[in-house]
Formats: structure tokens, sequence, C-alpha cells
């Protein structure tokens, strides 16, 4: 039986996995692990089909964030790592796979087919991320005062690289202050819109919901009163119970290491490309004892943009932005039951 709730979603004994089992319910198994994907606003806009032996990965439009994510960039970043996350775990129970992205024109939000078998080509370099899926976690705390090894950047680098994108790291001072600078200035662009602050507290809930942002401190509330405009730097970075003002020097002396993700292309197979660069990312960086979180405001304002992808160094499109390092104890974010989006 398997069971997916905002509580037990992260605590799956993989011991219960039935390699003599029907097919269907291996890959319902399976799809545990892919709901662990991460997604803004831990909104998990996707939806699952399992028909026979394949997989349906399906964007769930309902869940978008017109205002923030007007094309759906973003939102097919998250199916694209829940993807991501199914082929790893996919690989560690030892089936093979074959994928068709976009496989129909008719129907749009069918992003990815999953057809699966017990013989043919398995990816056995995505088995040994399959323990990080569960201990993957977004820290929205300050990262301790040291660098990570350049041996690591050259990891999480490659980890994106083997997914079809690029990545840059920026762990010079003066670069990573130059980046806080525009994440500070797309706060004050972003906050200053009430349909912004209005769908951002939509997605900001008490603890025993099962998706959204947990409401960490009283501090937080202050995302909630429109009356004020909210315009304190950095605000999303860290959370208001670890009692740290967003300042730009917080930002900076708090993230050793900032990472850009890019693609060649800025189309939705390149979305989805980056979701699953992003994700192997993360799991790379888990396994090192590294976390992330997010900085993409700049990448979300089309007149910033230009400026962090010269930041990065990278002749591409910039999607993701991320501050790496290694932090406290984090919990994970809620998951809704696995029923809810399994069709």
């Amino acid at each position: 039986m398997v069971h997916a709730s905002s509580h037990s979603a992260w605590q799956i004994d993989e011991t219960h996995f039935d390699r003599a089992g029907p097919l269907a319910e291996q890959l319902r198994f399976a799809l545990q692990y892919a709901v662990l994907a991460p997604s803004n606003h831990n909104t998990q806009p996707w939806r699952f089909l399992i028909d026979g032996n394949t997989v349906q990965v399906c964007a769930d439009r309902l869940r978008a964030l017109p205002v923030v994510d007007p094309f759906d960039r973003e939102l097919l970043f998250s199916c694209g790592a829940a993807l991501f996350n199914l082929r790893v775990a996919l690989s560690h129970f030892g089936l093979a796979y074959a994928i068709t992205l976009f496989p129909s024109d008719a129907d749009p939000d069918v992003v990815a087919l999953v057809l699966v078998s017990n013989h043919g080509h398995r990816d056995m370099a995505l088995a040994p991320l399959f323990d990080a899926i569960t201990q993957r976690v977004t820290t929205r705390a300050p990262f301790a005062d040291e660098p990570v090894p350049a041996a690591a950047q050259r990891a999480l680098i490659d980890a994106c690289e083997a997914e079809g994108a690029l990545a840059s790291c920026v762990h010079e001072r003066a670069g990573r202050q130059a980046i806080a600078d525009l994440v500070a200035e797309a706060d004050h662009i972003q906050f200053a819109d009430p349909r912004f602050r209005r769908e951002l507290a939509a997605w900001i809930h008490p603890r025993h919901r099962d998706d959204g942002m947990p409401l960490y401190g009283a501090a937080v509330g202050g995302l909630l009163d429109f009356a004020v405009p909210l315009v304190s730097a950095v605000v999303r970075v860290f959370d208001a119970g670890a009692g740290v003002p967003a300042t730009h020097r917080h930002l900076v002396d708090g993230s050793p290491l900032m990472v850009g993700i890019a693609t060649a292309r800025n189309d939705r197979e390149a979305w989805l490309a980056a979701g699953q660069a992003l994700e192997r990312m993360l799991l790379v960086a888990a396994g090192l004892g590294l976390t992330a979180s997010y900085l993409n405001q700049p990448i979300e304002i089309s007149t910033l943009r230009v400026q962090i992808s010269s930041l990065l160094h990278l002749d591409a499109t910039p999607q993701l932005l991320l501050r790496v390092g290694r932090g406290p104890h984090a919990e994970h974010a809620p998951r809704r039951p696995l029923s809810d989006v399994l069709f």
C-alpha cells in the first residue's frame, strides 16, 4: 500500500517495492519519488497517468503562477525535476525506460511519455543518486561561511551539462555582491506589484497544508500586508524565523556559492531540460552534503535577465539562479498525497 501525505511523503520504505508485482504497482511506487521534486512556491504543478507500461508526466496548469511565471517556464522546470526523479527511481529499481518529450500536439500538457520495461537501456549513472532524493531539502537560512570546494563546483557543473544545460559557479565576493544587488533590485520591482504580492500570499500556508510555503515566523505576516509595500531586499532568501535581516551583506555572507543554470535555447524543451538539470545538480549537491535555495528574482524580471547572463559569463539564456552551501538542518516542504496527482 502506498502512503504519501504531507508528513509521510519523505519517509518511503524502499523495501516495500515489489519486484515481482504488477508493473503498474511498481510505477505507482516509483512515482512517490517523482513528487518529491522542487517547485516554485511549492505549487507541485504536475499530474501523472499510468496506462499499462507507460507513465504520462503532465503539467497541471491550474497550479500555474501567471504573475511571476506568465509563460509557464518555471512550471516546466518543476515538471522536468519530477521527470528526473522518476528516471532515478526507475534506474534504482532496475527498470528500463524510453522517454518521448511532448508526444502529443493535441495535448501540450503531456510533457513526457515514459515507456517502461524490464529490459532495455538503463542509465546506471542515475541509480547512485537515489538516496539523495529524500535527503534533498531547500534551506532558506544562511549557509556556513566556508567555501564550496572546486571539485564540488565541478561536480555541480557536470551534473547540469549531463542534462543538456550549462552552469556557472560564482564564488568570488565581488561577483556574489553584484548578483545580490540584482536580487535586491528584482525584489523591489516585484513587491511593488500588488498582483505579485497577492499571488505570493496565496501560497503561504500554515504547516498542516499539503502544498505552498510553510509560515515559519510571525514576521512573514509582512508579506500579507498589502497596505505597505514590502521593499526589504532579499526578503525571500532567509526564513523570518531564523531572525536574519534581509540585507545585501547577509545574502553575500550567507551564500558562499551562487550557481546559474542556462540553456542554449529558450523554448519548452529547453525549460524541461533545465528542470532535469536542476534536480540532477541538487541531488549531486545533497550527496556532497550541500543544500540550496533559489534566487530566481532577477531572471523573472526581463530587464535584469541580460545582466545576470553577463555576471554568470554564459553565452546562453539564464533559466535558474541558486545559492549553494552547507546549511543547518531544515524541514522538508509538505507534499500532496500521491492520490491527488495520479490518474
